[in-house]
């Protein structure tokens, strides 16, 4: 039996704030207990951690990223490798990946290729959800399948026609199979079709920048898919997981419809706390950098997306990480913006960001710990393996210094991609030692872990459902 103590920090999780010792044995937290008391005093162990000054708290759960997905010609520039390492250096201990069903094959020969993908490549654990790309009555019959393995989320595009776009009709079949199946539906909510109309009409007149981008997918289009999708799950009687919600007249169709007690959801991303269309607006190309979609907002959206994660009304902060080189990549949408690869890299900065947000007064340090670990391993089934420190969960422990301070740049993160979208950012916190099932990762600021070490974890369905 291998055991670690680690003494003297302040554990938060969700709930609770205290200065305990945490005893591990063989991957899993074994017990809790108040610093200096006999009970704490009396274990002993091959490995002892000091984590006095310091916090002691989960390992973050990043529910959306994109490790080597194909997209615009090119592929995501983080491997599962590169990508589950960074992950770690930032403080998360389990990502969940999209798997993609390619239009005119199954749901099981997309999960199959992701599973190649990953398999003995992850630092830190990891699960899948299924973008479902092409919904016939195979599909519908294979999310059941999946459903029972472990793979109880489906994700569905408003946006992107001709690639992963579903129309309304489709996204009601699977919905429908989603509220007999036990599955939560994750939505891009984005008027597609009418966005394609004004991606031409830019184009024609010559409106060729970066910051078109932001310009053509209008909030108005986002909030109207927003609110077609809530009521698609609604005739569905299914739940509803909008990912990426980037603009205030979105979130106001969250507050609706959960104030009408349903069963609806929504996940924001760093990217629209810390960023804005000023970003997108960078000249010598330099927009393209922040080209992702939902697309960046003006500064003043920001305000109503801290109001919904304080009111609830929004529950989860992921990356949607899908890092595409500056050179090389985003150089692809030179002279037409609707070809610049559409994605942001951030995996690695999510835990530390929203730390500078407890720092700022925007949210708690418990709220932290519950937008970024506790409410995404709820969400998607893995509470309380992972998300939380407790006794029988998963010991993914972060060591974390809140007075420490660092510059984000694309000079010191591990990321793959070569820039960062924070760089310069001045952020009070790090990353000071990490645990995955026990095991070292990250050590007092060097990685110690291995390619390999991270296992696939099936998941239970959403925890959260009213």
């Amino acid at each position: 039996m291998s055991r670690t103590v680690i003494r003297g920090g302040l554990v938060i999780t969700a709930s609770d704030e205290i200065h305990a010792d945490v005893l591990i044995e063989d991957g899993r937290i074994a017990a809790l207990a108040a610093t200096g008391t006999p009970a704490a005093e009396a274990w002993t162990a091959e490995r002892t951690i000091d984590a006095t000054g310091k916090y002691v708290i989960p390992g973050g759960v990043d529910a959306h990223t994109h490790m080597e997905l194909p997209f615009g010609g090119t592929f995501a520039s983080d491997t599962f490798e590169t990508g589950t390492r960074a992950a770690a250096w930032g403080g998360t201990t389990t990502i969940i990946d999209f798997a993609v069903q390619s239009v005119g094959r199954s749901l099981r020969e997309g999960l199959d290729t992701w599973n190649a993908k990953a398999d003995g490549n992850c630092a830190i654990d990891y699960g899948f959800h299924m973008i479902v790309s092409d919904v016939n009555q195979e599909t519908l019959k294979e999310m059941d399948l999946l459903v029972e393995e472990g793979v109880t989320s489906f994700k569905q595009f408003m946006a992107y026609p001709g690639v992963f776009y579903s129309d309304d009709g489709q996204i009601l079949r699977a919905m429908q199979r989603s509220a007999e199946n036990g599955g939560l539906i994750m939505m891009h909510a984005e008027n597609g079709i009418a966005i394609d109309v004004l991606v031409e009409q830019a184009l024609a007149r010559g409106e060729t920048d970066p910051r078109f981008h932001g310009e053509v997918r209008k909030a108005l289009l986002e909030a109207e898919a927003t609110h077609r999708a809530i009521r698609l799950a609604q005739v569905a009687g299914a739940p509803l997981y909008v990912v990426h919600v980037s603009a205030q007249e979105a979130v106001a169709e969250l507050t609706r419809a959960r104030d009408e007690g349903l069963n609806v959801f929504g996940e924001t991303c760093p990217q629209y706390l810390f960023l804005s269309t000023d970003n997108l607006a960078e000249p010598d190309f330099e927009g393209s950098k922040y080209v992702c979609s939902t697309p960046l907002r003006p500064k003043e959206h920001q305000a109503a997306l801290w109001r919904g994660l304080r009111t609830n009304d929004l529950q989860v902060v992921s990356t949607d990480h899908c890092p595409f080189c500056f050179v090389g990549q985003k150089e692809l949408g030179r002279g037409d913006f609707s070809k610049i690869p559409n994605g942001l890299p951030g995996v690695e900065n999510r835990m530390d960001l929203l730390h500078q947000a407890v720092v700022d007064g925007h949210i708690s340090r418990r709220r932290w710990i519950e937008i970024a670990c506790a409410t995404p391993a709820r969400m998607f089934g893995l509470y309380p393996k992972k998300g939380t420190i407790a006794p029988g969960a998963d010991a993914d422990v972060v060591i974390y210094d809140p007075h420490a301070e660092q510059v984000m740049s694309v000079e010191t993160h591990h990321m793959n991609v070569d820039y960062s979208a924070y760089e310069g950012k001045r952020v009070t916190g790090r990353v000071e030692s990490v645990l995955s099932r026990g095991e070292p990762v990250i050590t007092e600021r060097e990685f110690t872990g291995r390619a390999g070490h991270g296992v696939y974890t099936p998941r239970s369905t959403c925890q959260y459902l009213l």
